[in-house]
Parts: structure tokens; C-alpha cells; sequence
């Protein structure tokens, strides 16, 4: 027969109780998952229900909750990536439309300019 306890809140708690257990021949109920569950909870500075039912459901909250935060932080990063790849984007055709203008401005003087030439060419000639 398993070694049922209740109450239990913390890893420290958890060994005597497996301990106590061992001496009668049985072993705490869900000891390794209980364990793991009460590890958890301390590492996320999170205390325990006493609980091995409500722990489990805290550290499964705690864990959707870290994973929602982790979803989130690679959303923005994404979107911070496509952001600054619009920007690159946009500089590029900004400055590709500032040399056209040059361009058409430098084509434009120089073929007025050769028109000016030759109408004075042909009236001094």
C-alpha cells in the first residue's frame, strides 16, 4: 500500500515523508512527479498548497504562463525584424527615387545645354 500524505510543502517535507514511508515498506504517492512539482514551485519562487494536486496545476499554470511570455517576446522580435526589414526597404527606394531625380535632373541640363550649343553653333557658323 503507497504512503499517502497531505500537507506537504516542500522537497525537505517530501524526503522525511518518503523516508517514513520507506521504514513501513510503501512509498509516498507520486514521490518523483511530487518531487519534481515541488522543485519547480521553488525554482519560480512560487510556495506550495501542501497539495499535490493544486501543485501540479500551479506548475502547469506557471509553465503555460512562461510559454505565452516566450510566444509574445518571439512575436515582437519578429515583428521588430520585419519593421527594420521595411525600413532598409524603404531607404533603398527613397535613395534609388533621390539618384533617378538626380539623374534626369543631370540628363535634362546637359541636353539643354547641347541644344543651347548647337542653336549658337549653327548662328555663328
Amino acid at each position: 500500500m503507497a504512503y499517502n500524505i497531505d500537507e506537504i510543502k516542500s522537497i525537505d517535507e517530501l524526503e522525511r515523508a518518503q523516508a517514513a514511508a520507506q521504514a513501513q515498506g510503501t512509498s509516498v504517492v507520486n514521490y518523483n512527479e511530487w518531487s519534481q512539482v515541488l522543485q519547480e514551485l521553488e525554482e519560480a519562487g512560487v510556495k506550495s498548497s501542501g497539495d499535490f494536486s493544486t501543485d501540479k496545476a500551479k506548475v502547469e499554470e506557471i509553465k503555460a504562463t512562461v510559454q505565452e511570455y516566450i510566444d509574445n517576446l518571439k512575436t515582437e522580435q519578429s515583428q521588430q525584424q520585419q519593421k527594420e526589414q521595411n525600413q532598409k526597404v524603404k531607404s533603398v527606394s527613397e535613395t534609388d527615387n533621390e539618384q533617378n531625380l538626380k539623374a534626369t535632373v543631370a540628363n535634362g541640363t546637359s541636353s539643354a545645354i547641347m541644344a543651347d550649343y548647337m542653336k549658337y553653333y549653327h548662328l555663328l557658323f
